[in-house]
């Protein structure tokens, strides 16, 4: 690895010797606008022409970029949420305005006119701030919604390449600028919000105009790309060139390649392709002191000490900025089906998928949903027209007394398979095998198809839940496959409880397996509450989900699978990697960061100054 700032060998240097695809490197026309307000909410998540809303006495989906889209009724939806969560739909709360005055920014004007020099782009326009100030936590849209927000960015800047932000970073540490990297916005931790006690200057370091396609080597199947390229972006062009990269986080369309890495992401079909960790050859990353690490050769696999790409990886902003990376890409896949499977319980769903990753039979996608998240997505069913109650009846019937299946207990398995049309074939074949004995049968591909691509819809949800008094949030783990089970049953019995000291009378604690691996399995967990009645619903959200994660610490699980430690989860970081631990993520912080230029608070608390910085560490 290379620690220098005058580093040559550079990331985004074609590999000697390779064959190149001739039409790159580009630049690619994001599908996302500089100015995010213009397409993206300023306050929830996603598009402003997508959302969930009640009209004329149904629920809805606007917008024609999902197929749930259209306006189309959902009147089981509606249903649904009154009758679980008690919702007088005819008191909808919408939250503040778009604010028309802003905090004013912290002077920095030096630095400002240091990064001019070099040519870099920055604004301190009002909602750009704004918006770059939060990610995606509950408590993160909530301030937003009621316009209690406190520390914004005092300016947002716009580097175009490595280049500038090695000066960014160098003039930060002159003029004593904390920098904040910031993508996508997608982060559920916390880790891109401004640490309320900083004093200093913060700027917004916004990736997203660094996102070239700089090289693609067809030979060994690898390609660089700058890293504020959203994964929509670098999907899409990838596929114009017969590959694909595989990595399908739920935040997808609008999280970076920089933050995958940063957070150490997993995507739904890592099965076939990867974590990031998986998919990342080389990667480039400016430190804190202004200099540069990354490994010399784009090579598979090196044994030459510890690998400091994994310092990169997770380091989530604290150490420096991820500016160019070198992935792996597959051709594109000849077939694609989906397939859904039901089980007569949750517990037998978690024996076949442990026995399918048991036989390292996992297709590209294999996730389970309990019975209260079943219910959910029978919710957003869209009705199908004279003959859909019937055929409701029909399988209803058809699971009840021919497969003697309790509907109040049954999980249901979706399944996508990438690959060859022979492989897909025999490996379907084989997991409806295993499925079997665990007493569970084909649903069908359509099933299959709705759930998975139900999953970049169930975002929007929480927009809606705001604004009818329903606070709702996700969390997740890893654990191993002997707790799986137990630790799903101990944590919904903990947050009932949780809810019962409340007096919270309607809530919804559910709870899906997403990923499988030879050891173990991702839980994710969601759970939401009516909240009339109660003067701080995000502080006692917070409360149950705290006494939630200590459950799952005791039952076995991790603090984080995919998301991150952030701010949210560092009470429990010290304890997930011990004492040790922590002194050489602080010895690296002082290496790479001596002025705490990184201040983002992400891990470990932030530090007040760089001169207390040096005296704690």
């Amino acid at each position: 690895m290379s620690s220098s700032a005058e580093q040559t060998d550079a990331v985004g240097t074609q590999p000697v010797g390779a064959k190149f695809d001739p039409t790159v490197p580009r630049k690619i026309i994001s599908a996302i606008p500089k100015q995010r307000q213009k397409l993206l909410k300023w306050n929830g998540w996603g598009y402003k022409d997508s959302r969930f809303m009640y009209q004329d006495g149904t629920i809805v989906f606007s917008g024609d970029r999902y197929p749930i889209g259209g306006n189309v009724p959902l009147p089981h939806l509606r249903d649904y949420v009154v009758e679980n969560f008690n919702v007088d739909l005819s008191d909808r709360r919408e939250g503040v305005p778009v604010p028309s005055s802003f905090p004013a920014p912290v002077p920095c004007q030096q630095f400002l006119e240091a990064i001019d020099r070099h040519g870099v782009e920055w604004s301190q326009d009002g909602e750009d701030r704004l918006i770059r100030c939060h990610g995606q936590t509950l408590h993160d849209v909530h301030m937003l919604r009621t316009g209690t927000y406190k520390r914004i960015p005092d300016v947002v800047i716009f580097p175009t390449g490595h280049d500038q932000v090695l000066q960014i970073v160098r003039a930060a540490n002159v003029h004593n600028v904390v920098l904040i990297p910031y993508g996508g916005g997608t982060s559920v931790s916390g880790s891109v919000s401004c640490p309320e006690g900083e004093q200093r200057p913060i700027a917004a370091l916004d990736t997203t105009q660094m996102n070239r396609l700089l090289w693609l080597d067809r030979q060994n199947l690898t390609a660089c790309f700058e890293a504020g390229v959203v994964g929509q972006d670098l999907e899409r062009e990838m596929r114009q060139l017969g590959f694909t990269v595989g990595h399908e986080p739920d935040s997808y369309e609008f999280s970076t390649l920089g933050g995958w890495v940063a957070t150490r992401a997993s995507g739904m079909k890592k099965n076939v392709y990867g974590n990031i960790e998986d998919l990342v050859v080389r990667v480039r990353m400016v430190t804190g002191a202004g200099g540069v690490l990354e490994r010399g050769l784009a090579v598979p696999r090196v044994s030459s000490g510890p690998d400091f790409n994994h310092v990169v990886l997770g380091s989530e902003g604290t150490l420096g900025v991820v500016t160019e990376v070198v992935i792996k890409i597959r051709p594109l896949p000849a077939v694609r089906r989906y397939g859904s499977l039901v089980f007569p319980d949750f517990g037998a769903g978690v024996r076949c998928l442990r026995e399918v990753a048991r036989e390292r039979l996992q297709p590209a996608s294999i996730r389970l949903i309990d019975n209260e998240q079943f219910v959910f997505g029978q919710a957003l069913k869209v009705p199908g027209g004279l003959l859909d109650g019937i055929g409701d009846r029909l399988k209803r019937a058809y699971l009840t007394q021919v497969k003697r299946v309790q509907l109040n207990r049954i999980a249901i398995a979706t399944l996508l398979f990438e690959g060859h049309a022979d492989q897909v074939k025999k490996q379907e074949a084989q997991i409806f095998a295993i499925a079997k004995r665990y007493g569970g049968f084909s649903a069908g591909s359509s099933n299959g198809e709705k759930g998975y691509i139900l999953t970049f819809v169930i975002a929007y949800i929480r927009d809606l839940a705001l604004e009818y008094s329903i606070v709702a949030e996700s969390f997740e783990t890893s654990v191993s496959w002997d707790r799986c089970e137990s630790l799903c049953i101990n944590v919904k019995s903990c947050v009932r409880k949780e809810c019962a000291k409340h007096n919270i009378q309607y809530y919804l604690i559910s709870c899906r397996v997403t990923q499988t691996y030879d050891a173990g399995a991702c839980v994710y967990f969601y759970f939401g509450f009516n909240h009339v009645g109660f003067a701080n619903p995000v502080h006692i959200y917070e409360e149950i989900e705290n006494k939630a994660r200590d459950e799952i610490l005791a039952s076995g699980g991790s603090i984080s699978h995919h998301h991150g430690v952030g701010k949210i989860r560092s009470r429990w970081y010290p304890q997930s990697v011990s004492d040790v631990g922590v002194q050489l993520y602080k010895a690296t912080k002082r290496e790479l960061d001596p002025n705490n230029i990184f201040a983002a608070g992400n891990l470990l608390p932030p530090e007040p100054s760089p001169t207390s910085l040096k005296a704690k560490l």
